[in-house]
This record gives C-alpha cells, structure tokens and sequence, in this order.
C-alpha cells in the first residue's frame, strides 16, 4: 500500500540531498527529476498534489499560440523560445504519459477573408517551430468542413477555417502520476503538509519546520538544498527566508466554466482567435463535457480564487457571439478559477503580455525559487532546477536528467485499444471501462478489480465515477480527505458540482472505513468539503 502515513513517517526520521516545497506540476516534476538521478529527495504541499493552478489548467499541453502572435509582432525572443520548447516539451508529455494524454485537434474559425492567410501563415509557422516534435499538420478548412468539425458554429458569414493540432490531458491526474513515479524512485511526498518557517545553519537555509495539517504536529526536516516551487505563492514563501525580499510575480486568475456535452464534439476544440481585449478563448471537448476558458485578470495570491461574475459574463458572452445555440448561466455544471505564476516585467501593466518562461532565483542564504514557466514545460523547469541544485550544492547524482524517456505511472504497459477488453474482463459498462482505462492507464485493472471487492457502484448517477476509486485513492494515492478524491483523484468536482455534493457523503463514509475516522472526524470532514463545493474548489 502506498499511504500518506508512510510517507510521513519517512519525511519524520530521514534527512535528504533536496526538500522541494510545493506539490504542483513544478515541484512533482523536481521532486522525480532528482529521485530518477539517485538523489534523497522530499515533497512537501500544504494543501493536496495539484489542488492550486495545476489542477486548475485550461488541460492543453501546448506551444501557445498567443504567444507565437506576439514573438512574431514585437519580434521577441523570449517568447519565440518558449514556444519552441513547450513544443517540445508537448511530445515528450503525449510520449510518456499516453493514458493521460492525447493529440486534438481544433478548430479556428474564421469570418473575414482576410483572417484566412492570417490564421493559417501563423499557424504553419507553429508547425514548422515543432518540427519533428509535431503532432499534425494545419490545414484550411472550407466552410461546410469547420461545420462538419464543430456544428454548433454561427454559420452566418462564416468563410471557413483553419485546423491545427495541439495535446490535450488531464492535469490533476498527470500530477498525480508524476508523484507516484517519484515515490516509486524513492522520493518521498506529503500532502497538507504545511512549511511554516526555513531552518537556517550558519546563515544557510538548510531545510524546514513542516506542520501536519491533518494531526497539528510539527517537526523539522533538513536537507542540503530546499526549493520553493510553490507557483503564484513563490514570494510567501521567499518571505520565509527574507521577510523585505521585494516581490517577483505577477499574479493572473483564469476562470473556466464546464458544459454539457452538447456544447462540443467528442473529438475536435475550438479556438476563439480574438476576443473584444485581444485574447483568445478555447471551447474543447473533456471528459465527456465542454470546458470554456479562460480570463486572464490580475489577481492577488489566495489558495482559493474566487469566480467573479464578471469573468462568467466574459466567457459567455464570447461563446455566444460563435454559436448558433444559446448558452446561459443555467447550463454551467462547474466553474473554478486558477492563478497563474508571471514573472514581473516591471515595464508591463498587463498580465496578459507578460512572459510565462520560467526563471531560478538564489537568494543569499541559498533558498532557490523557481517560478513562472507554465504546464507544458514543467518537465524542463524540473530539469533545470535540479541540475542548478547539483552544481551549487556539490550534490553527487548517479546520472544526468532521466525524465523525457521515462514512463510515468499507468504508462509502461498501457495499450490504446484496451478498455473494450476491459470491459469485457470484468463485466464493466463501456463508458466506466473507457474511464478506467484512460485515468489509471496499466493499472486500471487492479482499481476495476476493486469493483468486483463490493465497491462497484457509480458515485454519482451519469457519471463513470466508481466507489472503488475512493478506496483506490486512499489505499494507493495518498488521498486522506473528501475533496482529494472528488477534485483531483477523480475530477468529478471540476465536472459536475450537484453531483460532487450528491457523492459527498458515500466518498466520506468510505474514506472514513480506510482511514479510521471516528464519528466527530467524519462530521468534520463533510462539513468543510460543503464549504469549499458551495464557494471555490
């Protein structure tokens, strides 16, 4: 079994080469980069793996076509880079995570001629920046094709559009699976484990006062190097270290909100090229639902962003402008909002122009920060910061960085056709098979064989959500509370907010059999998991 109380007891008693602060993309990706060398390394997340911006993704693995836009309009190198590498990046993710990951293509619509060379020269351009690394060629599509695509486009004055392609995944449960890599070469990971202050020797930040947000407890970790990977809340913690250290971040919230399945084809995404402030909005296809986002308004750090109305009426009134059927507030299953990390460009007053490429930082007691960057491109965030560490630490990894040929969990055996065997093998409807499949990649057998232990039942009616999953979480995931497993080990949450609150109850009762709760615990529990349901994941 793989508990949160044995990781926790071995972050109590051992010592380690790093301890990595923050358990999203970032700081899962350090935290397997180092174990994958050979290193002693430790996670520590306040909160549970993914539970801020990386749970909280518009869940495309890609290059950023805005950001092609601007690279080729101010002629900006910064950005130009960063397209290429998250290009890069995106093969490597669809590589080895393919349970989780997939190519989709989408579509741009388009209602000028003149939008036509536009559109398709800058999209053949971000083709021809992938390379080898592409995943499909753009195309232009006449108009009755982008109809065929995606059929709830406005047709009137619609000329046509442009094809491309970009990943799509599922980021909570890539999080997750790049955790449970690490843990698998020895790392050591804990969630609602809160870092309350850095130890320091000889003026050297030397590891951390670490408190158990589930008992109370604290106790001090050492390590040789400690590194703050905490995204849009890089500077509390910099604080830590240096209470006058002057902020480094800009921070931007991005509101999604989730439809129903009609509101999308099951295998295309729509990009909207240009929004009334010049951004662009996506409507894609995921999980059996439509997601629409996002905003890009400045925002102050909190662990639960509010969703302004404002930023819903925003996302709807777009969406309405492109569709032929009417969407209003009444067919919102799910909204969230997520804050994204901004390296400052003191000359820059708006979030949505500034760069996202990520920067190291070593403040004088030697506390490195690593920010900015965004998904696509954590891995070689990771790379960076733990190759940085290993010089200035004198650290003695076993080898060079391992990450872009190494399968992630569920990945090794994971066979695309499989789930209609899956199915088949344990008696499963096709809809949970497919689920199964695609969430736990090879180990989707085990969590269906948990389903024919008494724990087959759906958590929520229409939804492929199964109790054993809850189990599963427990037993195998390091889940230790209601929303880990509603938010992030299933998505059930981010997908269908009736629905989560419907399933509450059966995920707390099952929780509390696996991990022991009394009477009191499981009241607790039920009654903060409401709260965060009823206002912000």
């Amino acid at each position: 079994m793989n508990t949160r109380q044995a990781q926790l007891e071995r972050l109590k008693r051992e010592a380690f080469d790093l301890l990595v602060i923050g358990g999203g993309a970032t700081g899962a990706g350090i935290a397997l980069d180092a174990a994958s060398r050979g290193l002693k390394v430790a996670l520590v997340e306040r909160d549970d793996f993914a539970a801020g911006t990386s749970s909280r993704s518009t869940k495309l693995i890609h290059g950023g076509v805005r950001y092609l836009e601007q690279a080729v309009k101010r002629l900006d190198r910064v950005q130009f880079n960063l397209v290429r590498d998250a290009l890069h990046e995106r093969r490597i993710l669809l590589r080895i995570a393919p349970h989780l990951a997939r190519p989709l293509p989408l579509v741009t619509p388009l209602y000028r001629v003149w939008e036509a060379p536009y559109y398709w020269s800058g999209l053949k351009l971000y083709d021809l920046l992938a390379g080898r690394a592409g995943i499909g060629w753009s195309r232009f599509l006449p108009r009755h094709e982008a109809l065929r695509r995606f059929p709830i486009l406005r047709p009137e004055g619609l000329v046509g559009g442009v094809l491309y392609y970009d990943g799509q995944f599922d980021d909570a449960r890539m999080n997750l699976a790049i955790v449970l890599t690490a843990l698998q070469h020895g790392a050591v990971a804990v969630n609602h484990a809160e870092v309350t202050a850095l130890l320091k020797r000889e003026g050297r930040v030397r590891g951390a006062t670490v408190r158990d947000r589930i008992t109370g407890e604290a106790f001090e970790v050492t390590a040789a190097v400690v590194i703050n990977a905490t995204g849009p809340f890089a500077d509390e913690v910099r604080r830590l270290d240096d209470p006058d250290a002057p902020p480094i971040l800009r921070v931007s919230s991005g509101v999604h909100l989730v439809l129903d399945a009609r509101f999308s084809p099951p295998d295309t995404g729509l990009l909207i090229p240009r929004t009334e402030d010049g951004r662009v909005l996506f409507v894609l296809p995921w999980l059996g639902h439509t997601l629409v986002g996002t905003t890009d308004e400045p925002a102050t750090p909190d662990p639960h962003p509010p969703v302004r109305e404002e930023e819903v009426e925003y996302l709807l009134r777009h969406v309405n402008r492109y569709f032929n059927l009417e969407v209003t507030r009444a067919d919102i299953k799910a909204r969230w909002s997520g804050l994204r990390p901004l390296v400052a460009r003191p000359q820059e007053a708006d979030t949505a122009r500034l760069a996202r490429d990520h920067v190291i930082l070593e403040s004088p007691s030697g506390l490195l920060t690593i920010t900015g960057g965004k998904w696509t491109t954590y891995r070689k965030m990771a790379e960076d910061a733990v190759t940085h560490a290993v010089r200035r630490a004198g650290l003695t990894p076993q080898g060079p960085c391992r990450t872009a040929a190494l399968p992630l969990v569920g990945a090794a055996r994971f066979d695309p056709s499989g789930a209609a065997r899956l199915a088949e093998a344990f008696d499963l409807a096709p809809d949970v098979a497919a689920h199964l499949h695609h969430a736990y990649g090879d180990q989707a057998e085990r969590v269906a064989a948990l389903a024919g232990e008494g724990y087959g039942a759906r958590l929520a009616p229409g939804h492929p959500y199964l109790e054993a999953e809850v189990v599963w979480a427990a037993r195998e995931e390091l889940a230790v509370r209601a929303l880990d497993v509603l938010a992030r080990r299933t998505r059930l949450a981010f997908l269908d907010r009736n629905a989560a609150c419907e399933a509450l109850e059966r995920v707390v009762e099952l929780l509390a059999a696996e991990l022991g709760w009394d009477a009191a615990r499981r009241e607790t529990e039920t009654r903060w998991a409401q709260a965060r349901l009823e206002r912000a994941l």
